[in-house]
């Protein structure tokens, strides 16, 4: 997606250039891809970042509408903007990390045969006040940025699973061809068939990995790997940072057999930074982000401890340690202080992203989830560098 901020009309323009997110609840096609809406934003209200200065960095996005040329209707966010939990936007030093407008999904699934194959397909309903967000100042299309060795942390959910997700790690090598191969037995993660340049300025993957079982559909001949992945080469203090995104892909086929469907819903992130030996205190910083528990977090690390800060209380929550030991270059090994849950965080640029095999900072938000179904683990968080 692209998105535009003018602080001066204080005004918003964001335009899905991809998306698996339906335009209406109830639906899996047409989606939000292709969608321009245009809104006003706001500052958070005094007390909600630490201080004054990120206050002025940060812009919440309220309600916006526009065109969707895949029905020629209007699509508006307002029904799914959630005031007490908002889609809002940080500004880092040449990244923004944060939210962009949620949505509400649900899907009844596919009648095949009344009584005996129904209700494939189906999607619990679920609110989303905001959906993780990650976009640079600087990007580029050159791809002889890319080739090198990097750790990935990757973070996948599949909807038609009831929303089962899953968080994993991979190191992968690039070719200057876009070709990606690991020495991992799975294989590239992040990256089905070679990068191909596309033409609204990030790259395209198809055949792109699942890390999670699927949605079988048809029953008889299941079409696979369908769906796409994408890639962003940030460019941020001088380093190259890849951020893929996997955009599920559903095509419901012919009735009434559907024969021809193709049903790939997973969906997910991962960020890429080089596999290169980071030393100690040599991330240390305050950072601010959002994650997949749908909070807004901050977060401290000075040599080998880091702490998680709720942005509006200062209040610390989980902590952890960092392991420098490197056995994989630049992939530092995290431990929670509460639980001992094991993870990995990376940094690049003055980009970092954290993974954790837990439950973290109390876990989801409510009105991000299906009360008493969705887990909070793993985890899975971004954020970009405010302070130093």
């Amino acid at each position: 997606m692209s998105l535009n901020i003018n602080a001066t009309t204080m005004t918003y323009t964001l335009k899905w250039l991809e998306s698996p997110i339906p335009l209406t609840t109830g639906t899996v096609t047409p989606t939000r891809a292709g969608t321009t809406i245009t809104g006003s934003v706001a500052h958070p209200p005094a007390g909600t970042l630490p201080t004054a200065e990120q206050t002025r960095c940060a812009f919440v996005l309220m309600p916006g509408s526009g065109t969707a040329p895949a029905t020629n209707s209007t699509y508006s966010t307002a029904a799914d903007f959630n005031q007490a939990n908002p889609p809002m936007i940080l500004i880092g030093f040449g990244v923004a990390g944060g939210g962009i407008p949620g949505a509400t999904i649900q899907y009844s699934g596919l009648t095949i045969i009344p009584g005996v194959l129904q209700n494939i397909g189906q999607v619990p309903q679920r609110h989303f006040d905001f959906y993780p967000f990650l976009g640079f100042a600087n990007t580029t299309t050159d791809l002889s940025k890319l080739p090198g060795t990097y750790n990935a942390l990757i973070y996948h959910t599949v909807p038609s699973s009831s929303y089962a997700a899953k968080a994993t790690n991979s190191n992968e090598t690039f070719d200057a061809n876009g070709a990606c191969t690991s020495t991992s037995a799975s294989g590239c993660l992040t990256t089905g068939n070679p990068w191909t340049a596309g033409s609204n300025g990030y790259f395209n993957s198809t055949q792109a990995p699942q890390i999670l079982p699927q949605t079988q559909l048809p029953l008889i001949g299941a079409t696979g790997k369908s769906a796409v992945a994408h890639m962003v080469l940030g460019q941020l203090n001088g380093a190259t940072v890849p951020v893929v995104v996997r955009t599920g892909n559903v095509n419901l086929g012919t009735p009434p057999l559907h024969t021809d469907a193709q049903v790939d819903d997973e969906s997910g992130i991962a960020v890429l930074g080089l596999a290169k030996a980071i030393a100690a205190g040599g991330i240390d910083g305050g950072y601010a982000g959002a994650d997949s528990n749908f909070k807004y977090t901050a977060t401290v690390i000075k040599g080998t401890t880091g702490t998680f800060v709720n942005p509006s209380t200062q209040q610390a929550e989980t902590g952890f340690a960092l392991d420098y030991g490197q056995s994989t270059p630049g992939l530092l090994g995290v431990t929670t202080t509460d639980t001992s849950a094991p993870g990995f965080v990376i940094a690049s640029g003055g980009l970092y992203a954290a993974l954790v095999q837990g439950t973290v900072n109390g876990g989801i938000t409510q009105s991000s989830a299906i009360a008493g179904q969705t887990p909070s683990a793993p985890y899975f968080g971004v954020g970009a560098q405010v302070s130093k």
